[in-house]
């Protein structure tokens, strides 16, 4: 792969409006832009999670793979008409969610974001793909978005909660319930 940005800086963008992958000018503030930072928002919060030393090999290999999904989610935002998401990445979230998800122990009260660094970064990371879901969902009100990026998102979220509990237990020993006194 050749090099594909010689120079960081264009100023293209200086008068509020950035280009699609596919060549299209639009506002920094459309929809569609808002969908995919969104979701490379999300990359970078799972990046901080993958940052911690706590987080066992399974997990680390399942959110690496997951960022590149990401990379591929945002391309499919950036270029109207593109298709990358495959219903195979959402099989692929199930199973992963499935099995991390097996020895937990059935929840009972609501958990609160925390139980140990990787465990919040994790949690973090979890409401930045629920807003990216939110704004690739507006966008799929105007224009096309296939519904496997919705899905994808929609899974996504679960998987990184059954993933910080799974850190809580790791870092902490527990998770961090919600118990408020009445």
């Amino acid at each position: 792969m050749g090099n594909r940005l010689s120079k960081i800086y264009t100023r293209t963008g200086d008068d509020g409006t950035t280009g699609l992958g596919d060549g299209t000018r639009v506002a920094k503030d459309s929809l569609r832009v808002e969908a995919y930072g969104t979701v490379d928002e999300a990359n970078s919060a799972i990046g901080m999670v993958l940052a911690h030393d706590s987080v066992p090999e399974p997990i680390r290999v399942c959110l690496v793979e997951v960022q590149h999904d990401l990379f591929e989610l945002g391309g499919e935002l950036c270029i109207p008409g593109h298709s990358a998401v495959q219903a195979a990445f959402i099989d692929r979230l199930e199973a992963q969610l499935d099995g991390f998800n097996e020895h937990l122990p059935r929840l009972k009260e609501f958990i609160l974001p925390g139980g140990g660094p990787a465990a919040a970064s994790c949690h973090l990371a979890r409401t930045i793909v629920r807003r990216a879901e939110r704004r690739t969902s507006a966008l799929a009100g105007v224009e096309t978005v296939r519904p496997e990026v919705i899905r994808y998102l929609n899974r996504l979220s679960d998987l990184l909660f059954v993933i910080a509990r799974q850190l809580s237990r790791i870092e902490n020993g527990a998770e961090v319930l919600w118990q408020r006194e009445r």
